[in-house]
């Protein structure tokens, strides 16, 4: 039998953290709209479209959840959105075949 108090020790039965959920988020979009929007001599304009819904997403996230972000957690979002500028321009200097 399973004790009585079981589900109610986890807090809506997920365990990761808002900001944990946010920067995998933001890098996994960032990822599939680089390979799929970023030419070789341009970028999609559709891109930037959806980089702009990723920060309205990032955006009420945030103000959804203020008491995650303290100070570390701030930190560790802005050095995630960073390594993303840092992956754009690493991957737009790849060479591809056209």
């Amino acid at each position: 039998m399973l004790p009585e108090g079981l589900y109610k020790r986890r807090k809506n039965h997920n365990n990761t953290p808002p900001t944990v959920l946010l920067v995998l988020t933001n890098c996994i979009v960032l990822a599939l709209l680089i390979q799929a929007f970023t030419g070789c001599t341009s970028i999609n304009n559709f891109f930037w479209v959806a980089i702009a819904a990723l920060a309205l997403y990032n955006v009420y996230t945030i103000r959804r959840n203020p008491d995650e972000y303290n100070r570390i957690n701030v930190i560790i979002y802005i050095g995630s959105l960073a390594f993303m500028v840092f992956l754009f321009f690493y991957f737009s200097s790849q060479p591809r075949n056209c």
